[in-house]
């Protein structure tokens, strides 16, 4: 079995998992912040939308410099309803498990940069960064949103078992 074979079960699961979430979204509550610091509830939600759209950087690329010197910064979209924010979501899982499933060992283990300004953050085999920058990246992300869902009294699906909201039959 390959790696990309290896990881595609798990991205599934996580891609189900996160549906569950983002389903969730109260739409009379995307301009809610928990914080004034924090990112609202439209803003958070899009970026967990649009994190496995990086398993396609990640794969297509070499590296991604997300302020480029002379060229405009990366660019986060904003969904301004649950519909548009589900319909970014499946665009990129459908594109990202596209990307992975395509991609061969050997292209995995490949070096990948993540800059800022040309200045590299870090570089480590693709393989890496799906692991981390893609799927432990989206799963943290779709645990702070969970916590926006319980601050609005939605109920929080059941994850990776029973939620407080969803016990087990």
């Amino acid at each position: 079995m390959g790696l990309s074979e290896a990881m595609l079960p798990e991205f599934d699961q996580e891609m189900a998992n996160t549906r569950k979430t983002l389903e969730r979204v109260p739409e009379g509550k995307l301009a809610w912040k928990p914080h004034e610091k924090s990112m609202t509830m439209s803003r958070l939600a899009t970026h967990v939308a649009e994190i496995p759209s990086w398993a396609i950087f990640t794969i297509e690329k070499d590296s991604l410099d997300i302020a480029p010197p002379g060229a405009p910064p990366y660019q986060p979209q904003l969904a301004n309803s649950r519909k548009e924010l589900l319909e970014i979501f499946e665009k990129n899982i459908l594109a990202a498990r596209k990307a992975i499933a395509g991609a061969t060992d050997q292209h995995l283990l490949k070096p990948w940069s993540l800059l800022f300004g040309g200045k590299t953050i870090f570089t480590l085999p693709r393989i890496s960064v799906l692991r981390s920058t893609v799927m432990n990246h989206l799963i943290h992300h779709r645990a702070q949103l969970g916590v926006y869902l319980r601050l609005n009294d939605v109920p929080v699906p059941a994850i990776y078992g029973p939620s407080a909201d969803e016990r087990a039959m």
